[in-house]
C-alpha cells in the first residue's frame, strides 16, 4: 500500500516464493541470463540503494513489471503461467494463495533464510512453493478532521459501519479484483460467520456475512475497483484524496497507512491525519515465488533469497508500509508510532479460504454489485 509507494498493503496492503531445489520445471539448471524479471502488483517498492546492492553482489539486473492491484496481477500471472512474463512473482497473499497454488503458478524452492521466518507466517512447508515476505492488517481508516468537524465518533467495529450515522461514508474495493477488498470481505465472514453463527456479540448483525453486507449496502457503501482509486481518489483523509476532491471519510486500507500520510506529507504533519478502526482488521501475509516455466531460475532464486535478507526486510516498512516477517528485523519509530499492528485482527485458516473464497466472492458480487 502507498501513496505511489504504499498500497496494501499494503499494503497493505501482497507476495509468494517457490522454486525447485536447483532446477527449472523442465529439469534444467535454469538460464544464465543476467536479468531477473520481477512481476508484481503496483505497490512494489524498494530503496534504490538496497536494490543496487543486490545487483552488485549477485551480478543480476532486476527488471520490474507491475500488473495492477494484487488480485488482477495474480489472475494475469495464472493466465500466462505457460509463458510467464518474468521469473519471480511478488504480490500473492493469503486471500489468494490457494488459487495460485492450485493452478500450478509456482515451482518449489526452499529459500535461504526461510528458517528465520516467524512460525506464524510459514505455509506450504513441505513443498516450499511460496516464501512469506511481509505481513500487514487490512482495516478501515478514517479521516480525523471529518469526524472532528461533525462531532462524530469514528466507528470501532464491523458492526458500527452499518449504523445510520455512518451512512454514505465508507468506500471499499471490489472483492473480486482487489486484495484489500477481498480481505475486508473475509474479515466480515470471520466476524459474522456464514449463516446463523457469529463471533460478534452484536445480535443485530446475526445471519452471517451476507446479512451484514445487505445492511452495509443499504447504508451506502461505495465499491471501486482497487486500492489506489479508493484511497488516493475517494478517501477524504489522504493527501491524494484531498487533491482529487474525495468525499468518503472511511476507506478500507491498512493499519500502516497513517504513517505514510505523516512521512510523505508536504508539509509534514506532526501527527497522522488519519486513524484506524482496529475492530475491522484482517491479517494479511504476502508471499513471493519462483514462477513455473521461469527462464532465469538461478536469478529468480537469488532474488527470492534477497527478499528474506535483513537489509530488504528492514527496508520494506517505509517503502511498502508492511511489517517484516523474519526474526530480529526492526521497523522505524514512525512506523510503530503511527501504524501499530492490530492486537486482535480477524484471521481465517488457509483451508477455509480455499474452500469458500470463490463462492463467497460470487455471492458478494451478486449481493453488492447487482
Amino acid at each position: 500500500m502507498n501513496t505511489k509507494k504504499y498500497c496494501a498493503v499494503l499494503v497493505g496492503l501482497g507476495l509468494v516464493t517457490l522454486s525447485a531445489c536447483g532446477s527449472g520445471s523442465d529439469g534444467s539448471s535454469g538460464s544464465d541470463s543476467k536479468t531477473v524479471t520481477l512481476v508484481s502488483h503496483d505497490s512494489w517498492a524498494v530503496s534504490k540503494s538496497v536494490l543496487k546492492d543486490f545487483e552488485k553482489q549477485s551480478g543480476y539486473t532486476v527488471k520490474v513489471l507491475k500488473d495492477g492491484d494484487a488480485g488482477q496481477a495474480v489472475n494475469k500471472a495464472i493466465l500466462t503461467k505457460d509463458n510467464p512474463q518474468g521469473d519471480v512473482f511478488f504480490g500473492v497473499d493469503n486471500t489468494l494463495l490457494s488459487r495460485a497454488l492450485d493452478n500450478g503458478l509456482f515451482q518449489s524452492y526452499d529459500a535461504k533464510g526461510s528458517a528465520t521466518v516467524k512460525p506464524a507466517y510459514r505455509v506450504d512447508e513441505t513443498k516450499h512453493r511460496v516464501t512469506p515476505i511481509d505481513t500487514g492488517d487490512i482495516c478501515v481508516n478514517y479521516d480525523k478532521a471529518y469526524f472532528s468537524k461533525h462531532k462524530l465518533t469514528p466507528p470501532t467495529s464491523f458492526a458500527d459501519l452499518v449504523k445510520p450515522e455512518y451512512k454514505n461514508l465508507l468506500v471499499t474495493e471490489n472483492a473480486a479484483t482487489s486484495s484489500p477488498g477481498l480481505g475486508f470481505l473475509l474479515g466480515s465472514a470471520a466476524q459474522f460467520g456464514d449463516g446463523g453463527t457469529s463471533r460478534s456479540s452484536e445480535a443485530e448483525n446475526g445471519g452471517g456475512w451476507q446479512a451484514y453486507w445487505k445492511k452495509l449496502k443499504a447504508n451506502g457503501v461505495k465499491v471501486v475497483d482497487g486500492w489506489e482509486q479508493a484511497y488516493d481518489q475517494e478517501f477524504s483523509g489522504s493527501a491524494g484524496g484531498k487533491k482529487a476532491g474525495g468525499d468518503r471519510p472511511l476507506v478500507v486500507s491498512y493499519a500502516s497507512s497513517p504513517p505514510a500520510e505523516v512521512i510523505y506529507g508536504d508539509p509534514k504533519p506532526t501527527t497522522a491525519p488519519t486513524g484506524v478502526s482496529y475492530g475491522t482488521c484482517f491479517r494479511q501475509t504476502e508471499y513471493a515465488g519462483l514462477l513455473s516455466n521461469a527462464e532465469n531460475t538461478k536469478g529468480g532464486k537469488a532474488f527470492i533469497d534477497f527478499l528474506l535478507t535483513r537489509k530488504f526486510q528492514e527496508d520494506m516498512p517505509l517503502n511498502m508500509f508492511v511489517y517484516p516477517v523474519i526474526e530480529g528485523a526492526t521497523v522505524p519509530a514512525e512506523f510503530t508510532k503511527y501504524g501499530p499492528q492490530a492486537k486482535d485482527p480477524e484471521t481465517m485458516a488457509p483451508a477455509k479460504i480455499a474452500a469458500d473464497r470463490d463462492q463467497w466472492v460470487k455471492s458478494w458480487t451478486s449481493l453488492v454489485l447487482k
